[in-house]
Order: C-alpha cells, then sequence, then structure tokens
C-alpha cells in the first residue's frame, strides 16, 4: 500500500506510481499518475472524488481471503473481500467521502477461453461487485470480461482514467 499526499516542495515534478498485483495506492496529489499493467483475470478497482481530487487504485488477484488467511493478513490487497474495505478505508483516510467517488471497474477477463470451473476472471469481478454492494457503493463504469487484458492509468490533477486494451483505448472522465 503507498500513500502520496500533497506537495509542498516549490519544484514539483510529475510522479507515476505503479501499482503492483495485490496491492493499491491512493493520492490528492494532482502530479501523481497510478497506474497498474496487464489486468488479465485480475480485477483494478479505481476511485476518485472529483470534489478532492482524490482517488487511488487497487488490483485484486482473488476472490477470496478464506482460501489462504494467512496470506490475506499479511497482503489483505490480493483479496476482493479483504482489498475492498481496506482500499475504501485507504480513501476515506484522505478525507473522502465515499457517496462522492466514482468508482470503475476494469479486468476480469478469461484470458484462457477455456477455463471450466476455474473462470477466476468471473469470480473476481463477482465478489469485487458484491463487495460494493454491501458498502451500497455504485460502479459508474465497467470495462470487464473478454479474452484481453487492460493497463489502467489514472491522472490524479485531470481526474482521467486511460483503460489501455490490446485494440482500443478508452478515456473516462471522472470530474
Amino acid at each position: 500500500m503507498a500513500v502520496f499526499g500533497n506537495q509542498s516542495s516549490r519544484t514539483i515534478f510529475p510522479q507515476r506510481v505503479i501499482v503492483g498485483v495485490g496491492d493499491m495506492a491512493v493520492a490528492n496529489n494532482p502530479y501523481v499518475t497510478l497506474s497498474t499493467y496487464a489486468l488479465g483475470s485480475c480485477v483494478g478497482v479505481v476511485g476518485y472524488d472529483p470534489e478532492t481530487k482524490a482517488g487511488g487504485m487497487l488490483h485484486i488477484m482473488l476472490p477470496r481471503a478464506a482460501v489462504a488467511p494467512d496470506k490475506a493478513k499479511k497482503q489483505p490487497y490480493v483479496f476482493a473481500d479483504t482489498g475492498v474495505d481496506g482500499f475504501l478505508r485507504a480513501l476515506e483516510s484522505l478525507g473522502v467521502e465515499l457517496d462522492k467517488v466514482k468508482f470503475v471497474l476494469a479486468g476480469g477477463a478469461n484470458v484462457i477461453a477455456d477455463q471450466g470451473a476455474f473462470r477466476i476472471g468471473e469470480r473476481n469481478v463477482d465478489a469485487v461487485k458484491k463487495e460494493f454492494e454491501k458498502q451500497g457503493l455504485p460502479i459508474c463504469a465497467e470495462y470487464l470480461g473478454g479474452l484481453s487484458n487492460r493497463t489502467l492509468h489514472l491522472n490524479m490533477g485531470k481526474g482521467v482514467l486511460s483503460v489501455k486494451m490490446p485494440d482500443d483505448l478508452v478515456e473516462v472522465e471522472l470530474i
């Protein structure tokens, strides 16, 4: 987990923060871009508050912490059920009111066309959506499923999320 606050120095340089698999970052610094790469069956959760220009990104790998409780204690952001809750609390730590946040989901692909019972991408999507339902929070946009991976870039200052797919690029204005 990483938290990036407002910068107070006179010289400010843009900074890219990479959100790895099973991790998350939140920021309220307009010079930060949060990025996560190659979401296949994993699900990326993006939240952005246009009022405070604060937000974050979460990279979920698995649906339920019950499959590895010890790992969940050390790395809660790997799992949808523990990761979403921690992500929402981190956003609140920046002074964000969750009911004002615009949430976007991406990923959850079936990168291997015939996964049979495993279908981890679909299971990840279902688990993340259930966590949002529990919290009563709406999702404003989804880029889910299919067979292709996705890469996300959230520009904190502009409030724009770029969703890159092998054959497409979508720019989502969250302001």
